[in-house]
Parts: structure tokens; sequence; C-alpha cells
């Protein structure tokens, strides 16, 4: 079985032979521990796979160097102020922070006239040729996340609240490019496309379920069925608790979810969710990858296996690599989902 069968069949709950393989590495682990990264993907290789040529050309805001100290700016014009090598930093001056900015802004439309989509088609044709993995392809659409870096994070939890005229056309601008963005992603020969929010704190959602349902749920059903009409896959990633979701998620057909299942009730998740949706990893990497020890880790699989994986697909062994967490743990993390699952704790 290919990797990339092995994918589509754990996506449609086909059997797959094993769970795919997915690591994700913050910038960190590609600095500053490539030696270590080469080592773990030696051993545990990937069933995933991405355009190995860059498709956006910088925007005409971008300044600075993304991810390394000091200040960045991104295509949008947001500001990041990076205290250390090898994270992603925050955005303290937001570009519309107040509203009078708005008449005379623009998404950076220049990226998308200047994108090179056939380099994930060359980047495809490569792959299939020989042992070919899935196609995943990460767009830069985030519209809560978005929003908040242009007005930032009080601000729009304000305009949330007042339900502004300024918010929805806001909401629209960033709406609007992120469907021009897909129109060219879905006529790639991309696998699936993935997009993200954070919408949990470590107990709840951000906002009420019923305000992310009338707000921001329409937004993703567009771009979910935008996706599957060109017969894609949906791939989403989401921090923080967010069990209130998990069934408005399955609903506007996301097939992978990337979630903190650690902040949150686990068996729970199994019992209601499982057969329904793939999930996307993860271990907990608030406590156990980067404090615990490898039984720790064999543990935490265990428990996220014996709630999730019943033999027939729906599960992506994965997990986060950041600068705090030891390679042991990780290549345990590996280790323990190939190991039989009555053999572990």
């Amino acid at each position: 079985m290919t990797s990339r069968e092995r994918v589509f069949r754990t996506l449609e709950f086909n059997k797959p032979d094993c769970a795919p393989r997915c690591l994700w590495r913050l910038p960190w682990v590609e600095m500053f521990a490539a030696e270590q990264l080469e080592a773990v993907l030696g051993e545990f290789p990937e069933d995933f796979t991405g355009p190995t040529e860059p498709v956006f050309p910088p925007g005409e805001r971008c300044r600075g160097i993304q991810n390394r100290k000091g200040t960045y700016v991104d295509d949008w014009g947001c500001p990041w102020e990076v205290a250390e090598d090898g994270v992603s930093g925050e955005v303290r001056q937001p570009p519309l922070a107040d509203w009078s900015a708005l008449d005379g802004f623009a998404p950076p439309w220049e990226i998308l006239q200047a994108a090179d989509w056939d380099a994930v088609n060359r980047s495809q044709e490569k792959n299939l040729a020989s042992q070919p993995k899935f196609m995943l392809c990460g767009t830069t659409i985030r519209p809560f996340e978005r929003m908040q870096f242009l007005r930032g994070s009080e601000n729009l939890f304000m305009d949330l609240g007042y339900d502004s005229a300024e918010f929805r056309r806001l909401r629209e601008m960033v709406h609007e490019f992120n469907l021009r963005e897909l129109e060219g992603w879905v006529k790639t020969d991309c696998d699936g496309l993935s997009f993200m929010d954070d919408w949990g704190s470590q107990t709840a959602l951000l906002i009420s379920p019923a305000m992310w349902r009338e707000v921001f749920k329409p937004l993703y059903k567009e771009y979910c069925d935008m996706i599957h009409a060109a017969g894609k896959k949906v791939f989403f990633h989401s921090d923080g608790h967010i069990f209130d979701i998990y069934e408005d998620l399955i609903e506007i057909g996301i097939d992978a979810v990337n979630s903190q299942l650690f902040c949150m009730d686990i068996e729970e998740i199994g019992r209601r969710f499982k057969g329904r949706i793939t999930f996307w990893g993860e271990i907990d990497r608030q406590h156990i990858l980067p404090l615990g020890t490898v039984e720790d880790v064999r543990k935490a699989v265990s428990r996220a296996r014996r709630a999730l994986d019943d033999g027939t697909g729906g599960v992506i062994a994965q997990c986060e690599w950041g600068s705090d967490n030891p390679m042991e743990n990780i290549r345990e993390v590996f280790k323990a989902w190939q190991t039989p699952i009555e053999e572990l704790p």
C-alpha cells in the first residue's frame, strides 16, 4: 500500500494497513535541529508531501525575515514582533486598529495574481512518478485569525459583540480574498487542502457556539464546498478546547481535524465522533511532549489509539515538534503508533 493510498483509505474509513504518519515541525526544528529531524524522518517516513517550490511570491508590503528575531511584516502589512529565532511572534501594532484606516486598505491581491499554481502540479507529477505520498497543500486561509492580526484581538472581540458595519465589511474583505485564493488551489493537482483558525481556550470556545455558527460557520462551509466540488479532501486545524463545534465541522464536510485532544475528554470524543471524521493527531504538546518521559508518551499514544482507532481508519499519527520537545519523545510517538495496541500500556 502506498502512502497516498494509505491516507485516502484513512480518510474514507476503508481499512488502511496502518495509521498514516505526519510530523509538524516548528521553524526552530529545521533551523537548529536539522540532523535530529533527518534521523526521525529517516526512521519514520511521512505519508504526506507538499509543493517543493514556492507558490506565492512575497507581497508588496513584506519586510524582514519570517521567524527570525526582530520585526517581520507579512503580506497583509501586519508587523510581527519575534522575540527569538524559530518562533512566529505576535502582532502588536495591527494596521487596522483604528477603523479610519479601513477605507484605504486592500488585501494583497498581488500574491494571487503572481501565484505559480503550476508549482503544485510539477511537484505532484514528481511525487506520483515515484513512491507517491498524499499531496496536502496548506492555504493562507484563517479568517478569524487574520482579522485579529489586522484589528488586534481585543478590538476584534469588541467588534464581534457590536457587530458593526465596519466589522462586517472587514469579514467580507477577508472572505473574498480567501475564496479567490481557493479558486487557484482547487484547479491544481493536489489531493487535499488545509485551512485553520485557533478557536479554543484551555476549557471552551473563545466565543459562544451560537455566535460561531452565525458568523464563521457559513464561511467555512463555502470553503469546504469549493474543495469538495474539485474532488479534494478538506483538512482543518484549530487549537484549544473545540468540543462544542466538532458536530458542526462534520456537518460542513471537514474530512480531517487537527485539534488539541488532550485539552478535552478524548474518550467522549471517541464515543461521539469516531468513524465520522478523521482525527489528524495530536499528542499533548503542553505537558507530555516537552516534560513527560518516553513512557508517558507511550501511555498518551495508547490512550488516543484506544479511544479513536478501531482499525478501520479515521486516525493520523501526528504530533508537533517544537523547541522544547526532546527528540526521544517525538520518536516514541511514531514508535508507539506502529506498536500492536495490545502491547501498549
